[in-house]
């Protein structure tokens, strides 16, 4: 198994350019499948989950070519109505092809997805969902999904589920009438899957709010796209940048998804001046500890980054309480950042007290999940000495060439 090798102390320190974001790249290449034709994506991240998506595709039948960071789907011809076990079982995102699967074939087969253990995340809201617009589904170790007509309908989430609407309006892009999302989530990648849809001849709107609209069309075009930037990446390098008093300029952001990130990072003590279309920051000289940082739904604070910032945290002047509200289990790399003698206290599944230290130290770690697992480097980055960090696969599958990147940055890091 592969690992990284890290010498800490030297600064990340340069300018960041970043390609799209893993949380939207995902759908829209579900989404492909719905238009018959052509689809062409720009500014795809070369990232596990992407080539594990592209071998979903090709599964079914799909012609699918990735040049550099352009990818084109041919979606005209389908030859199978079955999600293979192999690839669901890698990556719980899998489950976002259902809804295009269904919009496009009467039957339609997939195993339970896998993927992170950082939470039960159930997917009852997308079968409950689906079943609302007429699909009929035997659940069992293989989701057996049947429908006539797809019957537009209003839907009420119970919560504000990313990939539940995101199936519902692939679901519902063709289907009869309108369907109507009550309750919808707010990020914005579910914006670009709108934006994405709509350049095929989809009528969506309301994406970014909490009330989606969809009318069902005939019949969708060839597209082409470009993926909005990856702001978890991006926070993540930034964060990379404050913990080792650096300098970092991110050539391009969309300022409103990049926002909930940055006003905790401001706090910390970190300089942020916006460019025309990116940004520059300039570390603290003393990390302020936040006291209490609480994950949420957008525009809040995203779960996808309370591990990072807690990084930042472990080096902080002071206490902060960290009380993480979208999944159960998602202070794994707490123990392992107290390995490197941080500070860090479960206090309950949803609770985290951290405790600044004046110096980390370097040590072996495991990557538990992709995120602590990217905290668990950026600690290496400012920790004093050598650090190994293993089960890099994890990491691997939601940021390209992360120890390439660091290293053009000035990180002293290889892999191994």
């Amino acid at each position: 198994m592969s690992k990284y090798i890290i010498a800490g102390g030297n600064k990340i320190h340069g300018t960041l350019n970043i390609k799209g974001a893993k949380n939207s790249i995902l759908p829209l290449m579900a989404a492909s499948l719905l238009n018959e034709s052509i689809n062409i994506i720009h500014n795809v991240p070369l990232i596990a989950d992407v080539y594990t998506m592209i071998d979903i595709l090709r599964s079914i039948g799909c012609k699918v070519e990735l040049d550099d960071h352009d990818l084109i789907i041919d979606s005209s011809i389908l030859t199978s109505n079955e999600i293979n076990e192999v690839y669901v079982k890698k990556m719980r995102s899998s489950i976002i092809v259902l809804g295009a699967m269904i919009s496009r074939l009467e039957h339609v087969k997939i195993y339970e997805p896998g993927g992170c253990a950082i939470g039960k995340r159930p997917i009852d809201l997308h079968l409950k969902s689906l079943r609302r617009l007429g699909v009929k589904i035997d659940e069992g170790e293989i989701i057996d999904c049947e429908r006539k007509d797809i019957i537009g309908k209003d839907i009420i989430l119970e919560t504000p589920s990313v990939g539940a609407t995101e199936n519902i309006i692939l679901a519902s892009v063709k289907a009869k009438g309108k369907t109507r999302i009550y309750n919808a989530a707010k990020e914005p990648e579910i914006e670009d899957l709108q934006n994405y849809l709509n350049k095929m001849g989809a009528r969506v709107i309301g994406a970014g709010t909490d009330f989606i609209e969809i009318e069902g069309v005939k019949k969708l075009d060839k597209v082409e796209h470009t993926v909005i930037p990856d702001r978890i990446a991006i926070g993540t390098y930034m964060v990379a940048s404050a913990l080792t008093g650096g300098t970092l300029e991110v050539d391009r952001i969309i300022r409103s998804h990049i926002d909930p990130i940055n006003n905790l990072l401001i706090k910390s003590g970190c300089d942020i001046n916006y460019t025309q279309e990116g940004l520059i920051l300039k570390a603290p000289q003393n990390i302020k500890s936040l006291n209490f940082v609480k994950t949420d739904i957008h525009p809040n604070f995203p779960t996808d980054m309370q591990a990072q910032l807690m990084s930042l945290m472990t080096l902080a002047d002071g206490e902060t309480v960290f009380y993480e509200t979208i999944f159960e289990n998602r202070f794994m790399h707490c123990s392992e950042l107290n390995k490197m003698r941080a500070k860090t206290e479960v206090i309950n599944p949803h609770v985290c007290r951290v405790e600044g230290v004046k110096k980390l130290y370097g040590s072996e770690t495991k990557c538990p999940d992709l995120r602590g697992g990217a905290a668990l480097i950026l600690a290496a980055l400012v920790g004093e000495g050598e650090s190994i960090i293993s089960d890099i696969h994890h990491v691997e599958r939601g940021y390209e060439d992360i120890e390439k990147i660091l290293k053009n940055l000035g990180a002293d890091i290889k892999k191994a």
